[in-house]
């Protein structure tokens, strides 16, 4: 499979299961590029956020918005908080060392896994 296919393989399953249960599509993404594609921890996480420049989830945001499952004034709250805590976030990251970093994502998805998984 070329490289380009495979790419695009990997945005179609990221925005199905993005689109299927509402997780962004960085948590499939980032341990792809860094798994699969062989790319260091900051180079897969700013190529994730690169995603967010375009309109990626607006085809899916719309199928919920309307089915009446989109509160527009909590998202766009959450929009202000998210591009402040975004830069905070990825300065700080750029300074830590890879391997730190690769850890303290493992951690985070281990934690969201074990409160969805148990409901507590």
């Amino acid at each position: 499979m070329s490289a380009v296919l495979a790419y695009i393989v990997l945005g179609v399953v990221a925005g199905i299961i993005s689109g299927l249960v509402g997780i962004g599509g960085g948590i499939v993404i980032v341990p792809a590029l860094v798994l699969v594609f062989g790319m260091n921890q900051l180079q897969a996480q700013g190529t994730t956020l690169a995603l967010l420049v375009a309109p990626v989830g607006l085809l899916a945001a719309w199928t919920y918005y309307t089915n009446g499952l989109v509160d527009l004034k909590i998202a766009g709250l959450i929009i202000v908080g998210f591009v402040a805590g975004g830069y905070l976030g990825a300065r700080v990251a750029v300074g830590l060392p890879h391997d730190l970093l690769q850890k303290i994502f493992g951690v985070v998805l281990l934690l969201v896994s074990i409160k969805m998984l148990t409901g507590k």
